[in-house]
């Protein structure tokens, strides 16, 4: 069976981060965008990467790497303009697609993995993560039959009322700990994460 796609949202503005970009910020040595790229790569998923074209920072990040970019230029719209950008790019045969924002840091290869793995076996079923308590979180992983769905999706949502709006279709991944529902925001909440973290590791 072919592997969905990861679709990865970068294209936000960073702006709860004053001067700072979250997306650059260092994590265990390496920019957290060029982390979170690299787990999704280990899947073995083909990864496409929707940026906004005035952060050439985060554009470096990726150089190597062998993934999809997409450029939008209307990310000021919120991150339905990024979905949109990004769901266009995908392949007619994708059979589905997993929409990862690029804020959170305690996802890993084998969260991404036992998502693909829950969809492989019922590909008719939109697989949600959530924390090891039962929050729904990220990613979320929709069957290609609900592009049209989150093509027609406004303002700075990803695919929440797709969610809603199909709840009896949506199973919920438990994965560990609160890696499911964790990203860094502010420069308090990266303070908060390197401490619990020992320095990123």
């Amino acid at each position: 069976m072919t592997l969905p796609n990861i679709l990865i949202l970068a294209a936000g503005a960073s702006s709860r981060m004053g001067a700072r970009d979250k997306l650059t910020e260092q994590v265990a040595g390496q920019p957290l965008l060029t982390r979170g790229c690299e787990r999704a790569l280990a899947t073995g998923a083909p990864v496409t990467v929707v940026l906004p074209p005035d952060h050439p920072a985060r554009h470096m990040t990726l150089t190597g790497l062998p993934l999809r970019i997409v450029i939008v230029q209307n990310a000021v719209e919120g991150m339905a303009a990024s979905l949109r950008a990004g769901l266009a790019s995908l392949p007619d045969h994708s059979p589905g697609v997993m929409i990862l924002p690029a804020d959170m840091p305690d996802l890993t290869t084998d969260d991404l993995r036992l998502m693909l793995d829950h969809f492989a076996r019922d590909p008719s079923r939109i697989w949600r993560g959530a924390s090891a308590d039962g929050q729904a979180g990220h990613p979320a992983l929709f069957p290609a039959e609900f592009y049209p769905d989150l093509m027609a999706v406004q303002g700075d949502e990803g695919g929440r009322s797709v969610l809603m709006s199909h709840q009896n279709r949506v199973a919920l991944v438990p994965l560990p700990g609160t890696n499911a529902v964790l990203d860094l925001d502010t420069p308090e909440d990266w303070a908060a994460w390197h401490a619990q973290h020992s320095g990123g590791q």
